[in-house]
């Protein structure tokens, strides 16, 4: 069985399983002059050393270490030894991730050219395993995020910031942001491409002239929403990859053309999905906090989608299960508010004639409102019922499943809210309409028929009752 084919299976090695595994002969490569003596006597001096014993030599000379891992890297093609290192760097950096500031800086020895970390671990990405693909990307992320002085990759003006450009940084940046978009859309590996770029890209979004970079590249914010939205419906949701895609969305939020782009993506969906179905806290809560900045968008005029994927009722489950949080507090009571206005909107008697003029009924929030039913009863008087005709040709005549279903519920709110409803509906044949649906092949439909066929036998005290349910 060939390597790669291993790792398809998602049997990868891990940081662990390489330093246990493998011996690496340094003194091979110092002969052939891939690497010099001084650098395979650090690395055997930093190897196979307790955390203390590592500790101690990277406080003393901790960029000397990590020029020597660079050197390695840069000069040595053989797998094995490969991988070793930047199992070394992986270690090194999860005992203390601050420890990557240590590849910025200049250790004792002077060499007329160092190393550059940003071309190595670049060049890494295109190799054809995925431990070191996966190691190069992590190890990349913190070195970007460590960079001593974090001037912005795009000035004010939108153009490139040449200081970083000379430096290379720039480069670096964009070539590893395209890098972690082509796993997002063609995955190296199955298992484990999506959440390890998910995860640098949430990290390396937190800075705002990245998140410029990052909604640059072609189609690279319209990955995300279908991301979320298969994850979160998803049987068993993979928790942290939604945190970190959430954490990703909401980073960008802050980013007007990105947030444009994300609007009309279907972002709104996958964000309601994950909200509603989260398990953890942090989870809904960032989904929470990013659909809060895209509402109070005025430019994006979402909050339609959000009010008909659902949110309103969301927002009231979670506003249950708050904690002491002020901020996540002021954003559902800033999301409810919100709704409640778009809620209303929506549910003016014109969209609702609309939409019954246009022979397609749809679960949208007018049909469920009794505020709407209650202040628009009336109007179905308007023109000699000719709404309320068109209701019933519709249920004598359409053949699709949801319209037959809304419509039945339609009808049965018209006969509670109306003070003559059901003497009306009787009237116009509704009743005949209706039983006969009762045996209709949908179970949705013969539940709606049923309740109609209850509320126009219910005598009028009864109505009432049910009118203030």
């Amino acid at each position: 069985m060939s390597r790669n084919a291993r790792y398809e299976e998602g049997t990868e090695l891990s940081t662990d399983q390489i330093l246990k595994t493998h011996e690496v002969p340094w003194e091979s490569f110092t002969s052939l002059r891939l690497i010099s003596d001084r650098d395979a006597q650090l690395i055997r001096k930093y190897d196979k050393r307790k955390r203390d014993t590592q500790a101690e030599l990277l406080e003393q000379n901790g960029p000397a270490y990590c020029q020597a891992f660079l050197n390695v890297l840069r000069n040595v093609t053989k797998e094995e030894a490969v991988q070793y290192v930047l199992a070394l760097i992986d270690d090194m950096l999860s005992v203390d991730p601050a420890r990557a500031q240590l590849f910025h800086q200049e250790s004792d020895v002077h060499l007329a050219t160092l190393p550059d970390p940003y071309s190595i671990f670049l060049r890494l990405l295109n190799k054809t395993d995925w431990f070191t693909q996966a190691k190069a990307a992590k190890a990349l992320t913190a070195i970007l995020e460590a960079r001593p002085d974090k001037e912005p990759f795009v000035l004010e003006d939108g153009a490139p910031n040449e200081a970083l450009v000379s430096q290379g940084v720039d480069h670096a940046m964009k070539t590893f942001i395209e890098w972690l978009c082509s796993q997002l859309r063609r995955p190296f590996n199955p298992t484990h491409s999506v959440p390890a770029a998910i995860h640098c890209l949430s990290r390396l979004l937190r800075e705002r002239s990245v998140r410029v970079l990052f909604q640059r590249v072609s189609g690279s914010v319209q990955l995300l929403a279908p991301l979320l939205r298969s994850n979160a419906s998803a049987a068993a949701p993979n928790q942290q990859l939604l945190y970190e895609a959430g954490m990703c969305v909401w980073q960008l939020t802050f980013c007007e053309p990105a947030a444009q782009a994300m609007g009309s993506s279907g972002v709104v969906q996958g964000l309601v999905d994950m909200a509603r179905s989260a398990t953890k806290e942090k989870v809904w809560r960032v989904a929470m906090l990013a659909l809060r900045n895209l509402l109070t968008d005025g430019k994006l005029e979402l909050g339609p989608e959000m009010v008909e994927a659902g949110l309103p009722k969301v927002v009231q489950q979670r506003k249950t299960q708050l904690k002491d949080d002020e901020e996540l507090g002021g954003a559902l009571d800033s999301l409810d508010v919100s709704l409640k206005e778009n809620i209303q909107m929506l549910s003016s008697f014109e969209k609702y004639k609309k939409e019954v003029l246009g022979d397609s009924l749809d679960w949208t929030p007018m049909h469920t409102s009794q505020q709407f039913w209650k202040e628009n009863v009336e109007k179905f008087e308007e023109k000699d019922f000719q709404i309320l005709r068109v209701l019933l040709k519709l249920l004598e005549a359409s053949r699709e499943t949801r319209t037959l279903a809304v419509g039945c519920h339609d009808l049965g709110k018209f006969i509670i809210n109306h003070p003559h409803g059901r003497s009306i509906v009787t009237e116009f044949r509704g009743k005949e309409l209706v039983m006969r649906l009762m045996m209709h092949p949908e179970p949705e439909v013969q539940k709606q028929a049923l309740l109609c066929v209850q509320k126009i036998m219910l005598a009028k005290d009864k109505l009432e009752y049910l009118n203030t349910k």
